[in-house]
């Protein structure tokens, strides 16, 4: 390639913003919309690379906090970078930290300059600013590599039943007063600091020509400043942008309105990306607003809690109900749990682990359980994807919704309405 990243739409929905496309990097091509299954140490737990090259994944996401801590970027890059340790020769993500000095706040202290934080693991004092979590990124390898920001809270930690103790004492130790927090000086001053840090962040980038560097949009529920943001983010020229600080307290009902409003005012010919999100309904709500990229714990998080999504609503495998399932998953799926034909694996009756069989593996501590269900998740959110893009390509929603009532359900009416499906009882 002779660009870090190359993104093409081949197909457009002619009643959403809707689009289905293909991003080509270093390490191969990813479709798009495109979920991404994160494996933030280094690693998706408890699964093998085949075994997610297997179940659809095309791209993966690494976190640049964590291995930062440990092993650290000159071991991976000892090692042969991010792809070589992870054995996974396809895309690859790595966020910058910057999401980590929000979510851990009460230990980390935000300056003008980057963050000053206590390692999770043996309480030393690290800083970590644009030159140094770009210089890390670098080390690491990955494909698309993402730029230091400062994420604030989303909403007023102060109001309502979202309030964030820790977050709010943090915010006011980091905006230098005593006893008072102002949310809207708080959201200038983050969107302020993530445009001086996206350019330094563009300055220090010494792999521009093999690492796509991705910009984010900040702003909180507040859709002024994520107009402000969008439009001095964008100015920066990259090949690609991101939706920041979302899903961090909100209501479905906010992400839906941010996000709705913010993607658009993205450069059309480049990927969007929205962090962190998530649920099978806010990523087809944001699919429809023009987003192309997500990423999510949820599937292996869930699935190491024997907590199994299904095209109906999760399942929760530890109850009682389930002892003696014989049922699989879901009767419908195609992953390695309910079909392990398909993969060449052999059983005796020909069918998947039972759901009472599960059930017994994690009431048994067998590592087997958590590995099924997450297989089973990860599949699933692949599943999604593919459904989502032949739903955008053939225009086709009431087919999709029969198949996905999970992503349907709660849907805006107005966005029911401009997809075709009936408006909910």
């Amino acid at each position: 390639m002779d660009q870090a990243l190359r993104f093409e739409i081949n197909h457009r929905c002619s009643r959403t913003n809707a689009r289905v496309g293909v991003a080509h990097t270093p390490h191969g091509s990813f479709d798009t919309p495109a979920f991404m299954t994160v494996g933030t140490k280094g690693t998706v737990k408890g699964i093998y690379p085949q075994q997610l090259d297997q179940t659809g994944c095309q791209v993966l996401l690494g976190n640049t906090y964590h291995l930062l801590l440990r092993p650290g970027p000159d071991v991976v890059e000892s090692l042969g970078g991010l792809h070589a340790m992870m054995g996974w020769d396809n895309p690859i993500l790595t966020d910058s930290g910057g999401y980590q000095a929000y979510s851990m706040a009460d230990i980390n202290a935000v300056d003008d300059d980057g963050v000053t934080f206590k390692s999770i693991l043996n309480g030393q004092m690290i800083r970590l600013g644009p030159e140094e979590a770009i210089a890390t990124q670098n080390k690491l390898g990955a494909d698309i590599i993402m730029a230091f920001d400062d994420c604030p809270p989303s909403v007023d930690p102060n109001a309502g039943p979202t309030n964030q103790t820790r977050i709010r004492l943090a915010a006011i130790r980091d905006t230098g007063k005593n006893t008072t927090y102002d949310h809207a000086k708080r959201l200038r001053a983050s969107n302020e600091r993530t445009v001086r840090w996206l350019e330094r962040c563009k300055r220090a980038h010494q792999r521009a020509a093999d690492q796509a560097l991705f910009g984010i949009v900040q702003g909180g529920t507040d859709l002024d400043e994520r107009a402000w943001s969008a439009e001095h983010i964008a100015a920066i020229d990259l090949p690609g942008y991101a939706i920041g600080g979302v899903a961090v307290g909100e209501t479905a009902d906010d992400i839906d309105r941010v996000v709705a409003h913010t993607a658009p005012l993205l450069p059309d010919d480049k990927p969007r990306y929205l962090m962190g999100v998530g649920y099978e309904r806010d990523i087809l709500s944001a699919v429809l607003s023009g987003v192309d990229m997500f990423d999510c714990v949820l599937p292996t998080r869930n699935g190491r809690s024997a907590n199994a999504f299904t095209r109906t609503g999760q399942i929760r495998l530890k109850n009682a109900k389930y002892t003696t399932d014989t049922e699989v998953i879901e009767p419908c799926c195609d992953c390695p749990a309910c079909d392990p034909a398909k993969y060449g694996l052999t059983t005796v009756d020909g069918k998947g682990f039972s759901r009472g069989t599960i059930r017994h593996l994690f009431n048994a501590g067998e590592m087997l359980g958590p590995i099924l269900v997450s297989l089973h998740n990860v599949r699933h959110f692949q599943r999604l994807m593919l459904d989502i893009r032949q739903a955008v390509r053939e225009d086709d929603w009431l087919s999709f919704a029969t198949r996905w009532p999970v992503a349907v359900d709660g849907l805006p009416s107005g966005l029911r309405g401009r997809l075709g499906l009936p408006q909910a009882p």
